[in-house]
């Protein structure tokens, strides 16, 4: 065996090693899953069994803000579907939970005798799960991270006329939807997902059949192989025109019928593979998934274990190859095995299987870029007499203080620190725009956000940017300030007093009135520059600022609201009204508190 063959043979070896140990602890994870929403999450044709009716922002302004109905509302809905003897409904789930009676008797009565008219309605519960030790059947005990630890069902005269259906939603490790739970068990016995309870009594009705049920992983869930993208389900029918009798009974008749929130502000929406940018509504979600039941589309996710081996393969196999071929035809072998790669995986995945197809094509890239890199090094070699000379032109001491320069001052990276950072937007000023001219929105918008620019030098912020008539700053950042939350507060109070003189002014002299909500938050971020090394922004990036955001967004004019870390470090220098968890900030948790402030010493 010649001695460049058995190189090129440790050269693969080691390539397909360093490889798949790569692939096995999870650096390809995150890149892979978003291939596979990519390649096999495509929107296709519905059955056209599935209707939503959503409490959407049409209900919300004709019927009230949800939180002001009563259950009459859904009583006069269920009332509505059953109105028709000759064209029911298959079966209706309500994605709401009725957890316990309300302290309106005579609405819950009328909720319960409509459910029980229309005799095929789902309801909803909630499993919360956690930690829970749990005794084995030979008295021993263990430590059950995946357990019920409260259930919400119900309450009592609904759940006797109902069936119920959990309607609990859980993210994969990188924040997408792309599995359904089947089901849940409860003390009182195992409760399936109000999507599977759904198909399974709208098959027994229309076709005589049960359900099918489906692989699951570990966790007791499914894949979700997604029939319609964000809206797909949604004909624009509010649950206000069911209410006031305008919907055709032909339009639901012998269907599933969904009714849940489609609204933005209810906080039911969820990040799904099929469209990514856009979040779908849990009510969209639930069709998505009775789709799948109904149809028995379901995908076996191929074992990793088989995967690995033919990656491990493929890996060696093309690096060895690409190692005794020259660069141009290495590279076109390298691309055809990636391409068919992919095209085995699509296949698979028609068939029902879900395969990983990032895992080969970077695979065949490293192989070919190892190959190109050794064909690299053997020809710098004989470059090096050319190296050489040309050194004699530029000093190597030179190049590595520009080198060091660049890294230290101008590339790309960031540190985390504590920040306090402050948002700021104009209430109204879409609606503004639209009614007046471009030119009095740029005056309007120059003399706002050059008083705003102005408060924050003032208190030795940094101002991050201008986004329309949002802007964004911080403290802390690039260096520690003592008084770093003190100054945006202050900045923040500063800005809603300009935005009154700012306002008197727009009045007099265009008949214009200006409104700013501010939200002030205080927390650790990622500061430095972003973007591309042609192309850079000095940001903060992080969850921190994510929370200033929201709460801005939900501050009324002329109003300040901080966060519980902001109000912890002022102490006494602040007062503040607490709204405890009655405002929900986007992508927060239950509870999180939001502090509106008063005044400021």
């Amino acid at each position: 065996m010649s001695k460049n063959l058995k190189h090129n043979l440790l050269i693969s070896l080691v390539c397909s090693v360093l490889l798949t140990v790569l692939v096995i602890v999870g650096v390809l994870s995150r890149l892979d899953r978003w291939m596979q929403d990519a390649f096999f999450e495509q929107p296709g044709f519905s059955a056209g069994d599935i209707v939503v009716i959503g409490i959407d922002d049409e209900a919300l302004e004709r019927i009230g803000p949800y939180n002001t109905w009563d259950r009459s509302v859904m009583a006069r809905a269920l009332d509505a579907l059953a109105a028709d003897p000759d064209n029911l409904p298959a079966v209706v789930a309500v994605d709401t939970l009725y957890e316990s009676p309300s302290d309106n008797p005579e609405a819950d009565a009328a909720l319960v005798a409509a459910a029980d008219k229309l005799g095929c309605v789902v309801t909803a519960t909630v499993a919360s799960y956690g930690s829970k030790i749990m005794e084995k059947e030979d008295g021993s005990f263990r430590l059950d991270n995946y357990a019920v630890t409260m259930y919400a069902e119900p309450f009592k005269e609904l759940r006797e006329v109902t069936t119920q259906g959990h309607i609990n939603a859980m993210y994969d490790t990188d924040g997408i939807m792309r599995h359904a739970l089947l089901y849940t068990e409860p003390e009182g016995g195992r409760v399936y997902s109000m999507a599977y309870t759904a198909a399974d009594m709208y098959l027994q009705k229309i076709e005589g059949r049960k359900a099918p049920t489906p692989p699951l992983d570990s966790k007791g869930r499914f894949f979700v192989p997604f029939t319609a993208a964000p809206g797909g389900y949604y004909d624009h029918v509010s649950v206000a025109d069911l209410v006031d009798g305008t919907v055709s009974s032909s339009y639901y008749a012998d269907k599933i019928v969904l009714i849940g929130p489609y609204a933005t502000g209810l906080q039911d929406e969820y990040f799904t593979p099929v469209a990514r940018a856009e979040k779908m509504y849990g009510v969209e979600f639930q069709a998505n998934v009775i789709e799948a039941v109904i149809k028995g589309d379901f995908k076996v996710e191929m074992a990793d274990w088989i995967q690995l081996i033919i990656l491990f393969a493929v890996t060696f196999g093309v690096t060895f190859l690409c190692l005794s071929l020259k660069v141009r035809l290495a590279v076109i072998i390298s691309a055809c095995t990636a391409g068919l790669s992919l095209l085995c995986c699509i296949g698979l995945y028609k068939l029902g299987y879900i395969t990983h197809p990032l895992w080969i094509p970077v695979g065949v890239a490293v192989g070919c870029i190892v190959s190109v890199a050794v064909h690299y090094i053997k020809a710098a070699f004989e470059r090096a007499e050319i190296t050489r000379t040309f050194s004699r032109y530029v000093a190597p001491e030179i190049v590595s203080e520009i080198l060091k320069e660049g890294t230290e001052n101008i590339g790309l990276g960031g540190k985390t620190c504590d920040i306090a950072v402050l948002f700021v937007d104009v209430r109204g000023f879409t609606t503004m725009s639209e009614r007046l001219d471009p030119e009095k929105v740029v005056f309007i918008l120059n003399k706002y956000l050059t008083m705003a620019s102005g408060c924050v030098e003032k208190n030795h912020g940094t101002l991050d940017k201008f986004v329309g008539d949002a802007m964004m700053a911080f403290w802390g950042a690039p260096l520690p300030q003592e008084n770093a939350v003190y100054n945006a507060v202050r900045t923040a109070m500063d800005i809603v007093e300009g935005a009154h003189r700012v306002s008197e002014e727009l009045k007099a002299e265009i008949g214009e009135v200006l409104n700013v909500g501010v939200g002030v938050n205080y927390g650790p971020a990622v500061v430095g520059n972003m973007g591309s090394e042609k192309h850079m922004d000095y940001t903060a990036i992080g969850d921190t600022v994510n929370t200033a955001a929201r709460l801005e967004a939900n501050a009324p004019g002329g109003t300040v609201y901080i966060s519980r870390a902001v109000a912890d470090v002022l102490g006494d220098k602040v007062t503040f009204t607490s709204l405890g968890g009655t405002i929900k900030l986007k992508g927060k948790a239950e509870g999180f508190e939001v502090l509106k402030v008063e005044t400021l010493e």
